[in-house]
């Protein structure tokens, strides 16, 4: 009877931390896209912000602008890396650095897209990435097999939207947009599963439990973000 109440008491205490974990990863994840939003809105209303990324005359890239562009890939690798040797308070800094540059990098969507059409693309980013992380968190079945299949199709669409850089394919371009768009919905049911479960097998508080929170937060901007820019390739307004 005493065990009966103890495995009870651990499963509560297990699920309870689990959601602080989960609640934690959502709030960094949503502090960085704001970040990112307010960085990407500034930027794209000051010709003098926007002047440092491009030349607004030719429209060639500056060394800041590829800063922007590649920056936060070699962050993510960084911060992936070196995950055992960096300290809380570094993957904050970078995490920070990194939602700021990707704002820089997507302050051109505003130039492109109409404001309207970009307001609508995110409310739809916002309700499709809600319904697929409650999936995710509430679903018994497990995800993982799907989840190595949807990083095999990720693999295939960078491969494709690399070479079709070169062809300018609208076709292409749109095929692509529609399976990113699966795959990153997918992929956000799955990550926010092997979040919950690692939240669960956490003993929290401690520093890796926050970096791990850091660097879950991470995984969910991304999915997304490249939601947010599939879905405004397919059904964004131009100007």
């Amino acid at each position: 009877m005493n065990q009966l109440n103890f495995d009870k008491t651990v499963s509560v205490s297990d699920k309870s931390i689990s959601k602080t974990f989960m609640s934690n990863v959502f709030s960094w994840m949503t502090l960085a896209l704001i970040v990112s939003g307010v960085f990407a809105w500034f930027f794209s209303q000051e010709a003098s912000l926007l002047s440092l990324i491009f030349n607004l005359e030719t429209g060639r890239m500056s060394i800041f602008g590829y800063i922007a562009m590649f920056g936060p890939f070699i962050l993510v690798m960084i911060m992936g890396m070196g995950f055992e040797r960096m300290s809380y308070g570094t993957m904050v800094i970078l995490f920070g650095v990194f939602s700021a540059l990707m704002g820089i990098s997507m302050s051109t969507i505003f130039l492109v897209f109409t404001l309207s059409s970009i307001a609508s693309v995110f409310m739809i980013t916002a309700a499709t990435f809600g319904a697929m992380a409650i999936l995710g968190y509430t679903t018994n079945t497990d995800l993982t097999r799907f989840g190595s299949i949807l990083y095999m199709a990720l693999i295939g669409i960078i491969i494709a939207s690399v070479v079709n850089w070169f062809m300018g394919s609208e076709t292409m371009d749109y095929i692509i947009s529609i399976l990113g768009v699966l795959i990153f919905t997918g992929l956000t049911a799955y990550d926010v599963q092997k979040l919950k479960r690692i939240g669960q097998g956490l003993e929290y508080h401690s520093d890796s439990a926050n970096k791990l929170v850091i660097m879950g937060a991470l995984n969910l901007y991304l999915d997304f973000v490249n939601l947010f820019l599939f879905l405004l390739r397919i059904f964004g307004n131009r100007k």
